[in-house]
C-alpha cells in the first residue's frame, strides 16, 4: 500500500544497507533528482549541540565526553569519538542515547519534511538505524544499498580509519544485514561504478512514484 497516494503527498523512501555501504552516496544522488533528504547522521551531530542534550550528557557522563583540545572549532563540545566508545561497549548506554536524540532527530526531520515545496519528487530518510528505530513504518518504500564486505571496509578505512574489528564492533549494534535486505522493497548495487549507480537510482525512484500514482 503506497500511503502517499493515500494522503495525497509525495512518497516517503527508507535508505537501509550496512555500514560504509554508500547510502549518502544514493542520498545525493536521490537530492540530484529532487528529492528532499533527511540525513540523520548531520542530525545527530547537531543534536550533540543542542546545549540541553549537551548538559544532560555531561551529567551522564561528566566532562570525559567533551573535546579537550586546546584550541580548534570543537573544543568544549561534545567529542563523537569519545561517545562512541561509551555507548558501543554498553548497549544500555546506547539504548539511553538514543531515547534522548532520537526525538529530537525525528522534530527536525518533521519540520524539513513540513518546510519544502510540493513539487518535491520524493521525501528520503537517510537514517543508519531505519529499522532498528521503526523508521521503516513512516516509509512508502524502502531501498537497500547492497555493497560488498571488502568493499565497505575498504572506504571505511580510507575515510574514518577503522579496521575491521572497529567495523564489525559497529555492526553488533545494528540488525544482520540479511534481515534489513529481506525487509527492503529495492535493491541498488554500490560496487564503484557511479554511473551504474546513478541509473539504478533513477529506475528506482521512477518505480516508486509511478507506484504511487496508480
Amino acid at each position: 500500500m503506497c500511503w502517499a497516494a493515500l494522503q495525497n503527498r509525495r512518497p516517503i523512501i527508507g535508505l537501509a544497507g550496512g555500514i560504509g555501504a554508500g547510502k549518502s552516496a544514493v542520498a545525493k544522488i536521490l537530492a540530484e533528482l529532487g528529492c528532499v533528504v533527511s540525513d540523520s547522521d548531520v542530525a545527530a551531530r547537531a543534536a550533540l549541540r543542542d546545549p540541553q542534550i549537551k548538559a544532560t550528557l555531561i551529567k551522564w557522563w561528566g566532562d570525559r565526553i567533551l573535546d579537550s583540545s586546546k584550541s580548534g572549532p570543537h573544543r568544549g563540545e561534545v567529542d563523537r569519538s569519545a561517545v562512541a566508545k561509551i555507548i558501543f561497549n554498553d548497549p544500555a548506554q546506547r539504548k539511553r542515547l538514543e531515547q534522548l536524540t532520537h526525538p529530537w532527530i525525528e522534530a527536525k526531520r518533521r519540520e524539513l519534511f513540513s518546510k519544502e515545496p510540493a513539487k518535491a519528487t520524493a521525501f528520503v530518510i537517510d537514517a543508519p538505524l531505519l529499522f532498528e528505530a521503526g523508521l521503516d513504518s513512516e516509509c512508502d518504500s524502502v531501498i537497500f544499498v547492497e555493497t560488498s564486505r571488502a568493499t565497505r571496509l575498504a572506504r571505511l578505512a580510507a575515510s574514518r580509519g577503522w579496521n575491521e574489528a572497529e567495523m564489525a564492533l559497529r555492526e553488533q549494534s545494528q540488525m544482520p544485514l540479511d534481515a534489513k535486505r529481506d525487509r527492503a522493497d529495492y535493491v541498488v548495487e554500490n560496487n564503484g561504478d557511479l554511473g551504474e549507480l546513478k541509473a539504478q537510482v533513477r529506475r528506482v525512484l521512477d518505480q516508486i512514484v509511478e507506484s504511487c500514482r496508480t
